[in-house]
């Protein structure tokens, strides 16, 4: 099994390149889904958020706010919420990969997470791919995705990345780099490109 971790900043197109991935037979996890498992009540992860950032972060039906708690944790706390995430977060993502492995040895298992490389996971993979995008797209396309301005999607923007490294840094982690910032098309392309080369490695 080839463990590949997929990565880049904030709405830099991670995901759609997971999902091209995915649709050329990728074995993929989506950490952001993982973390949403780990929020669920009763889950530890649950249990320490709460007790670390205060009930105000929960809905009226004890789920926490994702958005609230963001609000909170960005910038000046973020640390303090990753210490209890990340742990938790790299666990699951080990034992999904081993589960993948035994189900498939000689497939490629896919790991997208935003802080991958923040979060000292690095390690656990064998290849690393980081998806990067110029600063104008990716405000463009968060702003469409919440349904928020321009303006409101650049201030979200800043302030999320402050809570990551800098894309140039991310690079010097890579084995593959994808330019996010042109048409859909281009990015196929060098998708295409990276997996040809993941499956001879996979196979080999």
């Amino acid at each position: 099994m080839l463990r590949v971790g997929l990565t880049g900043g904030i709405a830099c197109g991670k995901s759609t390149v997971g999902e091209m991935l995915a649709r050329r037979g990728a074995h993929l996890l989506q950490a952001d889904q993982l973390a949403h498992q780990l929020y669920a009540p009763g889950a530890a992860v649950y249990d320490e958020v709460v007790r670390h950032f205060g009930r105000e972060i929960l809905n009226e039906d004890g789920t926490i706010n994702r958005a609230k708690l963001a609000a909170l944790a960005f910038p000046a706390r973020i640390g303090e919420l990753n210490a209890i995430v990340h742990p938790a977060v790299i666990k699951a993502q080990n034992e999904w990969m081993a589960e993948a492995a035994r189900k498939n040895p000689h497939g490629i298992a896919v790991v997208e997470a935003a802080l991958l490389i923040e979060a000292g996971a690095a390690k656990d993979f064998d290849k690393i791919i980081v998806v990067t995008c110029d600063f104008e797209h990716r405000v463009e396309r968060y702003a469409q995705r919440i349904g928020i301005s321009l303006a409101a999607a650049l201030s979200e923007v800043e302030r999320r990345s402050a809570a990551q490294l800098p894309d140039e840094e991310k690079v010097r982690h890579a084995d593959y780099v994808i330019d996010n910032s042109g048409a859909v098309e281009e990015t196929e392309r060098q998708v295409e490109e990276i997996w040809n080369k993941l499956q001879t490695l996979a196979l080999g």
